[in-house]
Formats: structure tokens, sequence, C-alpha cells
């Protein structure tokens, strides 16, 4: 790390003066360094740089070694095609640490081609690629993928049998787990959009739902939040990885959803946090794998993460207290925010900048790590350790607050738990009313799905529906569905809305007046000659599995993801205040 801060000074101090070290008389005729000319450098900018000359010398040789370096690449591209990659390696299978690893291969070769020769050359099993962030695709060519000659490609294991669990063993790579991950959050997924036709237990079967902050159910079209919810899933998943220090697994879990991140509207992904905190858990991701040489990838997220707070929070968290009362446990996120901007303040050479961003760092630090009497005494009167911490974070360490902040939170929790019990049987006691008026109970159900549970609105569309017909969302016209988009409907609710009302556009306008524009087409249910067929399958064996794998990582409490204990945090800050000193 001290060697990229030297050099990145170097590098500020040559473009001053305009100096060319692939050049004479810092480079001859066949490529060797110029020593003389390098050495009179060296004594130069030692002083400025307060190192020995023979540090600044090495500094100045390796820069002037990749220019050579790239020239030659950049002629070779020209000549021969062939590119010259930067591999980002795992640490334990870089050679020598302090020397950069290449790989010279065509461009127009599938990607599995290049993952096979690294996996052979550096004895790794199963692999992913990583290019500015982004998982590259191994049935596809490199250049369809925006690699160019010279780019930066992280390589990281998706494999560890010695540091995974049991579970974890039985599953071939990683690629596998990915790909379970993503089926159970589905299953749950479609739950959430539409909880079947009320013939499972509503106290015992497991879905997901989208809440805000004080854990209030939102209303989100159906894709959009079908989407969110895999996002959520596979970041809670990479999170949980991320506290087993399996960085590796976890950042291949964390770009996932990242890309499911994008398929989200752009006004919802500002009005939460949760994109904000999934930049910041990338970026701590890189530092932990020493992926350095990612600074341009995480210097952009680094910002995301921090215009996504300010934009949910407040400039002076002003929203974040009038929404939750206090701003102690997210200053956390903050904390985390500034150590890693500090980080590569100091990896670009701007030490001035990156001691001004720890002195914040430290100050945060020694408000939010609580003493251990104080947090000893609340566990005495029965609270958990994450209730203490959490707790004396919210009232800024006093004691007496803390114990009636926990007492408050606690019952809040309760009543919201009560208040989602309440409303799963009253949804099973409607869909049983209506069925017994002779609607059948996935009609029933799809009805109050789009009334967000109110019976007599759903009666009166199944009402309407078997006085016309529902017609299949396939068959809804066109013509009809762009009126509804003119008056700034979204297509999905139009299209749902004409399905429901047969195509009467001034029935559809009304419902979808009355939901507030919301009306999400839910999953398919069982029909009451398949409901047998259809309950076997939604509760099959292997769902159940997958739904109890993905449900093992997500955390029990809304606010695990600010439950962190500074313990890595401390080793950077104390690394970092070193590498400055």
């Amino acid at each position: 790390m001290t060697e990229q801060n030297t050099e990145a000074k170097l590098k500020s101090l040559l473009k001053l003066e305009r100096i060319q070290l692939w050049n004479p008389p810092y480079t001859e005729d066949d490529n060797q360094p110029g020593l003389q000319h390098l050495q009179e450098l060296a004594e130069r900018y030692a002083p400025l740089l307060r190192l020995p000359v023979v540090v600044v010398g090495g500094a100045l040789e390796s820069i002037r070694g990749q220019a050579v370096k790239r020239g030659k690449g950049n002629k070779t591209f020209r000549e021969t095609s062939v590119a010259t990659l930067e591999l980002l390696l795992p640490r334990e299978n870089k050679k020598d640490p302090k020397k950069k690893t290449y790989l010279e291969t065509r461009l127009d070769v599938p990607l599995q081609q290049v993952a096979d020769r690294i996996s052979e050359d550096f004895g790794l099993k199963h692999i992913k690629l990583i290019l500015n962030g982004r998982t590259l695709r191994l049935d596809q060519c490199l250049d369809e993928q925006g690699v160019k000659n010279h780019s930066k490609v992280m390589v990281l294991k998706v494999n560890d049998a010695e540091q995974l669990n049991k579970e974890e063993e039985e599953k071939k790579n990683q690629s596998e787990s990915l790909q379970r991950t993503q089926k159970g959050f589905q299953i749950l997924s479609e739950r959430g959009v539409f909880l079947s036709d009320g013939s499972e237990d509503p106290e015992t079967m497991p879905f997901l739902e989208i809440a805000d902050q004080k854990g209030n159910p939102l209303k989100i079209p159906q894709e959009e939040k079908k989407a969110l919810i895999l996002a959520m899933g596979f970041h809670e998943k990479g999170r949980s990885l991320m506290k087993r220090r399996l960085y590796d697994a976890a950042l291949c879990h964390l770009l996932q959803a990242d890309q499911n991140f994008s398929q989200c509207g752009s006004a919802l992904l500002s009005s939460v946090d949760n994109y904000a905190v999934l930049q910041l858990d990338i970026v701590w991701c890189y530092q932990a794998l020493e992926a350095l040489s990612c600074l341009e990838d995480g210097r952009s997220r680094l910002q995301r993460a921090e215009d996504g707070f300010l934009r949910c929070y407040g400039e002076q968290q002003q929203r974040l207290l009038m929404i939750k009362g206090t701003s102690g446990r997210e200053e956390v996120l903050f904390l985390r925010l500034h150590l890693l901007q500090a980080l590569l303040c100091y990896l670009e050479g701007d030490d001035v900048q990156a001691r001004q961003l720890l002195s914040k760092v430290e100050s945060l630090f020694g408000r939010l790590c609580p003493t251990s009497e104080d947090m000893a005494q609340l566990m005495s009167l029965g609270f958990s350790e994450r209730e203490a911490r959490l707790g004396l974070r919210a009232c800024h360490g006093d004691l007496q607050q803390a114990e009636v902040h926990i007492s408050n939170r606690r019952q809040e929790r309760q009543e919201l738990m009560q208040r989602e019990r309440q409303k799963r049987r009253t949804r099973v006691e409607a869909i049983t009313t209506l069925t017994e008026f002779g609607f059948s109970r996935r009609d029933a159900a799809r009805a109050l799905h789009c009334t967000d549970g109110d019976m007599d609105k759903a009666y009166a569309i199944l009402l309407d529906s078997s006085q016309t017909t529902i017609i299949p969302e396939e068959s809804v016209s066109p013509e009809k569905v762009e009126q509804l988009l003119y008056l700034g409907f979204e297509r999905d609710s139009a299209e749902e809305a004409l399905r429901l009302t047969g195509g009467e556009v001034q029935s559809a306008t009304q419902l979808l007046l009355d939901n507030q524009g919301v009306l999400s087409p839910p999953s398919a249910s069982p029909t009451s000659e398949d409901t047998s067929t259809s309950s076997m399958s939604s509760t099959s064996a292997e769902d159940n599995k997958l739904i109890n794998e993905v449900l093992e990582d997500i955390p029990r409490h809304e606010e695990d993801y600010l439950d962190l204990t500074l313990e890595e945090e401390s080793e950077l800050i104390t690394a970092l205040k070193t590498y400055l000193s």
C-alpha cells in the first residue's frame, strides 16, 4: 500500500514537470533504465516526499517499467491484435505480491478460454472474472463485454471447501449457490406479491414484503418488487458471507445484487438507503481482498453511496431524525464511508485529505464504541448484545435513555408483528367469505390483492367480472392500454386493470384511481380444479429446502446492517495511521 502511495505522489510530480520516463534519457534505446538520470531525479524528489533516495529510486523504476511494458503492449496489440490484461489475483495465489500479473490474449475469444488458462496457470478450480464491478460471462467474447487492451480484470475464487460450512461444501461451486439463492428468493418474491389462494397457514407460510424504515409495507409494482426482493436477498447473502470474512464469495453475491438493483426504478432507489449500503459493502470487499487496483470503480461507488445517504437522510440527517427520532445508529455507515474515502485518498497520494477524513473517522469511532461497562449493564437487564450496542449508539452513550429507547423499540416491533399477523388472518377470512358467495378462492384472492384487502371493493370487482368476462392479459387491446398510459398509469397496472374489468376503460380507470395507480398482476394461483397439484408444487420439498437456505441469511432484526462491531474498522484505522505517520 505504501508503494502505491509513493508512486501516486511521484506521478503527480512527473506530470507537473512533463517528464516521460519511457523516453530518453530515462529509458535507453534497448528499453533499459538510464541509471544516472533516474538517480538524479530520485535525489531531487526524495526531500520533497521526505523519503530515502533508494525508496524513491525504486518507485521511479517501477513507474518506468510499467510505462515501457504498456508501450510494448500497445505495439503488440496494433501488430498482432493480442491484448495485455492485468490480473488482480487472490493474495494467496500471487507468486510475488509486489509484482503485477499480466496475461496476453486476443479479445475475440470466449472468456471461457481465458478462465481455463487462469485456472491452470494459478491452480484455481472455480473462478469468476470481474471488470469494473461487473461479472463477465464465460460464454461471450472479451471484446463483446467491454474488455480492452490493458484492462484490469479481477479474479475471484468462488469455492473454498476448507472455509465454507458443510452445507455449502455439498454444492459443487458458488455458481450453483448463486442459482439456488436466486431461485429461493424468486419463490419468496412470488409469495410476497400474492400469498397464493389463502390455503396456506398465514401464521407459518414464509413470504417476503418490502417495508419502509418503520416496518410498514410499501406498495410497489410487481416486477419492480420482484427485482427489489432479489436484489435485497443477494445483498443479505453477501453480508452473511462478509461476517464470516469470506469476501470472494461475498463479492460475487453483492455484484449480483447490484445487477438486480439496476432493474429497479431510479425513483425507488433514490428514496431508500439499501442501494447506497450495497455500494459501501462492495468497496469494503475490494479493500478486504486487497484489490487496490479497483480504484476507479471504488471511487465511483463511494460517491454513489454518499449521494444516496444524503438523499435518504438529509444534509444534516434531518430526514432521518424526523423518521426515526435519532441518527446515532446510521453514523456507523458514515464511519465506514469516510474510512474507505481516506484509504482511497492515501492510495492516490493525497495524504492531506486522507488525514482530514481519518480525523472524522476517529471522532465517530470514539462516539460509536460503547464502553464494556455500559454494555454489561444493559445486557444484565435482559437486552441482547445487539440491542445494547444499537441503543447506546442511538442515545449517544446515555445509559438511561438507551434503556428507555430499547424498550420502546421492542414494543414497536411487537405491535408491528401483531398487526401483520392480524392482517394475514383477516385476508384468509376475507377469502373464505368471498368463496361463500360462490367465487373461486383464486379469483377472491386476486381481487383482494388488487384492492389492498378491501373486501367491499373486491366483491364489486368479482361481481363486475362475473357479469363481463375477465379477459386474458395477452388479449388486452393495445389502444386501450395506450389510453391509460396517456393518463399517467404504468403499463403493468393498466393491463391488469383492463383484464380485470373486461376491457372497460372507464372501469379500469376508476379501479386504478381507487388503488393509487398501483395494480400489480399477481402470480399464477391454482384454479379450483388444480389446487391440489399446485399446492403440492408450491410446498415441494425442494422449494422448502431452497426457502430455508435463503431465510437463514435474512437477519431477524431490521437494523442488523447497522450492528457493526467496528473490529475490522479498528484494524484498518490503525493500519492507515501507521502508513500516514
